[in-house]
């Protein structure tokens, strides 16, 4: 077995639940893997259970707000269906999760008054918390993929979470990363509570990581060693910068592949421009959209 690296989570979302799988990353290292609630169509906790000794090695952090519906999964933040997943968590995977996330609570508020939105997330971060405190997880946290909706409605008063994850890397547009970094900040988040997940938007062999040169976000003298691969993956520790990755693969020479990659700094300056770029752009786009609205309307454009 390999020294450990905590600052690589295994991702189960695409995973096959293969304890051949688990028992390669574990070797390479990997002593975190991140699941769901709904993930296999709500059998992943289940499915983990049945590898008993295996599980027992790792970390193991998952996520509640979706449940079982007639048409499939339904997102709910209602207090008392948060509970119930919180128990039957506990029940099927036969161990306490070391972490909880809150998972996309952008899902429901989105659909909310202000008013609506900050009552309905400070009553569901209450639930997490008090169960942290009960002892059904070790932490909890809020896991997003479009944090945005959650800058408006966070209440002073609210329990705050342990851990922030958010999507990173190349492929997240500048307001999320913003977004991101803005919650971390409103919420007094440590460097160590920020985390990534979904860093190659998906998947590390769409056509995209082919067409670009990642290596630029690099210290020059390493880059040319570095695959694409493995110079995005660096990048997504800086947008929005967080010091844990949740990567999902089954692949051990894939895993492999960016955990050699931990030891390659980005270029801070490089970055630090990009991320400008980005701003530039976010702009550039919401004055066009400005005028455009005027030219349909007859208004004077502000811009």
């Amino acid at each position: 077995m390999r020294e450990p690296h905590p600052r690589i989570v295994l991702g189960l979302h695409r995973s096959s639940y293969q304890p051949c799988s688990l028992a390669a990353a574990l070797d390479l290292g990997i002593e975190a893997i991140d699941t769901a609630f709904n993930y296999q169509e709500f059998t992943a906790h289940q499915t983990l259970a049945r590898f008993v000794d295996l599980l027992a090695e790792f970390r193991v952090s998952t996520k509640v707000g979706y449940f079982p519906g007639p048409s499939g999964a339904i997102h709910s933040l209602d207090p008392g269906r948060l509970r119930y997943a919180l128990e039957k968590t506990n029940q099927d995977l036969g161990r306490t999760p070391d972490l909880v996330f809150l998972h996309n609570p952008e899902h429901t508020l989105a659909q909310l008054a202000p008013g609506q939105a900050r009552d309905c997330l400070t009553q569901a971060c209450t639930v997490l918390a008090r169960a942290t405190k009960e002892g059904l997880c070790g932490a909890w946290g809020i896991a997003s993929w479009r944090p945005g909706p959650l800058l408006g409605v966070i209440n002073g008063g609210a329990p705050r979470p342990d851990v922030l994850m958010v999507r990173s890397g190349l492929l997240v547009g500048t307001d999320t990363i913003d977004a991101a970094e803005s919650l971390a900040r409103q919420w007094n988040l440590p460097a160590a509570a920020m985390w990534g997940m979904s860093p190659f938007g998906g998947s590390a062999t769409d056509p995209v990581w082919g067409r670009l040169n990642p290596r630029v976000f690099l210290r020059p003298d390493a880059a040319q060693a570095c695959s694409p691969i493995q110079a995005a993956f660096r990048a997504a520790y800086h947008l929005p910068r967080v010091a844990t990755v949740a990567v999902g693969s089954d692949d051990p020479a894939h895993i492999r592949e960016l955990i050699d990659s931990l030891g390659v700094e980005a270029d801070e300056s490089t970055i630090a421009r990009y991320r400008g770029l980005l701003r530039d752009q976010r702009t550039v786009s919401n004055s066009s959209s400005s005028r455009r609205a005027s030219f349909r309307t007859g208004a004077p454009s502000s811009t």
